[in-house]
């Protein structure tokens, strides 16, 4: 493939592992990028996560539901790996979220101090008490808006799909985004056999297969609907079929993670082989304005 790029970051392959459990340790993330995976989304980081939360994760027969939320490491121990990460210039992609929207900028430019080059705004995790999502425009430009005035890194804001998408893209952008990853976890339940009651307890993030043609309409629509700015694909990877449709209908670059959790660096590598025989070894994916109608978004 040519040179590619996200977030102003060289990187490699258009593939990217996402933000979650597997990304919560720098050795993780090292060795994903040795593996070839073309940047890496931390865990979330968050000055003040929630404590006391019963945060597992279970697998369905297709995908996995998670009750977990954000990296209990301290900010402090993370400033420390960014830092390295970009000593090494490794491209590394920092998830950051906080309480308020002038918590979250303090975060930034602290993560931005470290010389890490990109965030992505992790702020539609549904997994809290409250059950955040992002589904208030509002909510999404105020935190936008707040870290982009106090920082000057690339980043993008992470929107679950669903109702009203189209408008939170556009707070985004008002808000000073310079890209989106769609999709977060969507809401899912499971019941339990034996009892008749919610696994986990409750219902919470949903993510594998099950999303991606969800997703996948969600950034064909975001396309035909004259949305430029670059896109990060995420639901439901498991092959380099998978890679190759989200690139078809616009996606800049994609990320995988729930299907890390088997054989991570065995299924990474997979992965990037298939997408690498599907697109081929001279073959960029078309650009997204060939996926775009003329004019500003509707």
């Amino acid at each position: 493939m040519r040179d590619l790029a996200v977030l102003g970051l060289p990187i490699a392959d258009p593939l990217i592992v996402g933000s979650g459990l597997l990304t919560d340790q720098e050795r993780n993330i090292r060795r994903l990028l040795e593996k070839g995976a073309g940047a890496v989304v931390t865990k979330t980081i968050h000055p003040s996560p929630p404590t006391g939360l019963d945060e597992r994760i279970l697998r369905l027969p297709v995908g996995m539901l998670n009750s977990t939320t954000y990296s209990k490491r301290p900010v402090g121990h993370w400033l420390g790996v960014l830092r390295s990460f970009a000593e090494d210039g490794l491209p590394v992609i920092a998830s950051v979220h906080a309480d308020t929207p002038a918590e979250l900028a303090d975060l930034a430019e602290d993560v931005e101090a470290t010389g890490c080059r990109a965030l992505e705004l992790g702020i539609s995790c549904l997994n809290e008490e409250d059950g955040l999502g992002d589904d208030n425009p509002d909510r999404v430009y105020d935190y936008t808006a707040e870290t982009r005035s106090r920082t000057r890194v690339p980043l993008a804001v992470k929107l679950a799909i669903g109702e009203g998408l189209h408008d939170r893209v556009r707070a985004a952008i008002a808000g000073g985004a310079d890209a989106i990853t769609v999709s977060d976890t969507i809401a899912g339940a499971a019941v339990a056999p034996g009892t008749g009651d919610l696994e986990l307890g409750g219902v919470y993030g949903y993510s594998g297969p099950g999303i991606k043609p969800l997703v996948l309409a969600a950034i064909w629509q975001l396309r035909r609907r004259g949305f430029d700015l670059p896109i990060l694909a995420s639901g439901g990877v498991t092959g380099g079929r998978d890679v190759a449709d989200y690139l078809a209908v616009g996606a800049n670059a994609v990320q995988v993670y729930t299907a890390l959790h088997t054989d991570m660096y065995d299924t990474l590598q997979r992965i990037l082989a298939e997408s690498r025989d599907i697109l081929g070894a001279a073959d960029r994916p078309p650009s997204p304005a060939d996926h775009s109608q003329e004019g500003a978004p509707a």
